[in-house]
């Protein structure tokens, strides 16, 4: 059941961050979840590594939304070297 959670908090934090971030990010509602759902790790394993959750918690909601919008700011600038 938490693969299930964090599917539909990696979705939920890949549309916030999306909202949030200015610019067009054309992607579907899958790569919107895909985002999320690295954020979430991201934000997991840095938490982790700087000591601020220790082994096995999970990063907040916050901090999945963050990581998602620093994939996505790396997202466009992988896109925008690209063309």
């Amino acid at each position: 059941m938490s693969i299930v959670w964090t599917i539909l908090i990696g979705f939920v934090a890949g549309l916030i961050a999306r909202a949030i971030k200015p610019g067009n990010d054309s992607m579907g509602i899958i790569m919107t979840t895909v985002v999320g759902i690295l954020g979430a790790l991201a934000a997991t394993y840095l938490g982790q590594a700087m000591g601020w959750y220790t082994a096995g918690q999970g990063a907040g909601f916050i901090a999945s939304v963050v990581g998602a919008i620093v994939l996505l700011f790396l997202w466009s600038l992988i896109a925008k070297n690209r063309s």
